[in-house]
């Protein structure tokens, strides 16, 4: 059970790794790749990168069954946040409105076929790893299961004082109480990985992998725009 409950805290921490991974790569590419051809094709382009961090959030607050406006209000705009409010799964609509950007840039010829074709996919697999933590959220160990096995330890350690008793005499009740928490404690550590997306002390660090996604996003931007301005200023 706890190798199972291990199973499911680990293929989580890979799902997140996917959502960082392609995060950053798809906000390298809208930025490098989307030409800008309008004054206000710079604007919208940081608008749709802040969706990137965004979609984490809201992947991390659908996980735990929650909206926290606040959180993403720094991201997104009123309206987009409104729009949130009234939906049961905002991190699909997050992930549409930048798959609605790409299309757009490639209609409006600002994006070769094949470039599209990348960003999408990076697009998709996030949706994937979305999809992969709703598979272990929505998958919980059978409780029967568990109570079966939690009868099957406690009756375990009750005979076990009957088996020890003539070869350890007085030593019997540490010794047993020893076992005892030993194997308990292995079995709750499968209860406390099994859900990982929650926020108990042994769950994965959402809070900090979606600030540092956050922040990778800005910094990103900032440094774009210092180079762009220090060409500007040598031409």
């Amino acid at each position: 059970r706890t190798n199972t409950a291990y199973e499911r805290f680990w293929e989580g921490r890979k799902a997140w790794g996917a959502v960082v991974n392609n995060v950053r790569n798809l906000a390298r590419l809208i930025w490098v790749v989307v030409e800008e051809k309008q004054p206000d094709d710079r604007e919208e382009k940081i608008k749709i990168l802040y969706l990137l961090p965004a979609f984490a959030i809201a992947m991390k607050q659908h996980l735990r069954q929650e909206f926290l406006p606040d959180e993403l209000q720094s991201l997104l705009s009123p309206e987009q946040l409104q729009r949130l409010k009234n939906l049961n799964h905002p991190p699909l609509q997050i992930a549409f409105w930048i798959g609605d950007y790409l299309q757009r840039q490639y209609q409006k010829g600002r994006l070769e076929v094949y470039q599209l074709t990348i960003m999408v996919e990076r697009l998709n697999n996030m949706v994937d790893a979305l999809g992969a933590c709703e598979r272990i959220l929505m998958t919980p160990m059978p409780m029967a299961y568990a109570l079966h096995l939690k009868q099957l330890l406690l009756l375990y350690c009750l005979s076990l004082p009957f088996q020890m008793v003539e070869g350890l005499g007085w030593m019997t009740g540490p010794i047993v109480g020893l076992l005892a928490f030993m194997l308990f404690g292995v079995e709750e550590i499968g209860i406390e990985i099994e859900n990982p997306f929650g926020r108990d002390p042994n769950d994965l660090p959402l809070d900090v992998i979606c600030s540092k996604m956050k922040q990778n996003i800005a910094d990103l931007i900032q440094s774009a725009q210092n180079n762009h301005g220090l060409s500007h200023e040598q031409t």
